[in-house]
């Protein structure tokens, strides 16, 4: 059915069907609604092991049989390299867009 959204409306007729806002029941949006009358916080517990561990991590420089794509900032293996411009390397999913 086709409506015509440029003919003019009619004003709500009074009825005990209209409330006004500050008469509507409040209702809990955000997180308080996604929320099972079950769940809790206390639940959960924070392990303090894990933040006394050190986190070492190897970051290696680039390799020789690597290039870094000047489109999508990866660091890729020159199997995927489509083509260079005069700015550096572009890969193969870069130039297909």
């Amino acid at each position: 059915m086709a409506a015509d959204y440029d003919a003019s409306r009619n004003p709500p007729e009074a009825d005990d069907s209209v409330v006004s806002i500050d008469a509507r029941p409040t209702k809990a949006t955000g997180l308080a609604a996604d929320l099972d009358d079950g769940d809790s916080a206390d639940g959960f517990e924070l392990d303090a092991s894990i933040v006394d561990e050190a986190l070492d991590v190897v970051v290696l420089p680039i390799q020789e049989n690597e290039f870094t794509c000047i489109e999508c900032f990866l660091v890729r293996p020159r199997i995927q390299l489509d083509h260079e411009t005069k700015l550096g390397p572009v890969c193969v999913e870069c130039a297909a867009l």
